[in-house]
């Protein structure tokens, strides 16, 4: 029996979640678990680096599982991926150092929000993007997400995973891109709370569209038992792109 490690790939659209759900409910975890047992894994249950919500998707999801395999890491990504569904795929797979936990040794992930600017729906390109109208201030939002960049408690943008666990992150990057109509939000954190990305893309969208003004949000950085009282940004928009162990990231991909 050994330890394995393997970066994951989904599109979120029609799972409620990754993390498994009462009987019926489809998740990704349910799904790669699944096709572990077809491979002969006797486990109850496999580790991940993140519970992405549902609709939400990844590139760079890593999860664990301890499994007899005398095929090669190569063979097993194959095999792996014969079993999954269409919208889950395995990128490669290797076997982890002893003890290694994807969650809870994490160094840092990354996200990525899509933004399209337009009028009228696009209906190619919304399964993966929020779809915004009027085109919001680059300006403004650049501003406001450098004002993230720090050690801060984020309570008033989400709720931390454990009931009465601490809201305190550490953000290294955030900030906004733009290519033709389309606007990106890129955040890296040593950890997020529940729905924090959704919510910080909400109140930029809202200073980029001039319904609120900067300081009120930097002032709920200052007050974290407030709450922001602003709609979560849609999910079909946030990736989990990256998660990074001691300077190693779990995906070749970087989108910042």
């Amino acid at each position: 029996m050994a330890l394995y490690k393997s970066i994951v790939a989904y599109d979120g659209t029609d799972f409620q979640g990754f993390q498994r759900q009462a009987e019926g409910i489809r998740t990704v975890q349910l799904e790669l678990e699944g096709a572990l047992r077809k491979m002969g894994w006797e486990g109850t249950s496999l580790q991940a680096a993140g519970r992405t919500d549902s609709g939400v998707h990844a590139q760079g999801q890593v999860i664990s599982y301890d499994l007899e395999w005398p095929h090669g890491e190569a063979t097993l990504t194959k095999a792996f991926n014969a079993h999954l569904p269409k919208d889950v795929a395995v990128w490669s797979s290797e076997l982890a150092p002893e003890g290694f936990h994807p969650r809870f040794m994490a160094a840092r992930r990354r996200y990525r929000y899509r933004v399209i600017v337009g009028p009228w729906p696009d209906p190619l390109r919304e399964r993966y993007a929020l779809r915004v109208w009027p085109e919001p201030n680059l300006g403004r939002m650049t501003d406001l997400a450098r004002a993230l960049v720090g050690r801060m408690d984020f309570g008033a943008f989400g709720q931390a995973p454990i009931p009465g666990g601490h809201t305190v992150r550490q953000v290294n990057q955030a900030g906004w891109t733009v290519q033709a109509d389309e606007m990106t939000f890129a955040i890296e954190a040593d950890a997020f709370l529940k729905h924090m990305v959704r919510r910080l893309v909400a109140a930029n969208l809202a200073v980029g569209q001039g319904q609120i003004e900067p300081e009120g949000v930097i002032a709920l950085l200052d007050h974290p038992e407030l709450r922001w009282e602003g709609r979560l940004a849609d999910p079909q928009g946030l990736s989990l792109i990256a998660v990074t162990y001691d300077g190693r990231a779990s995906t070749a991909s970087d989108d910042d």
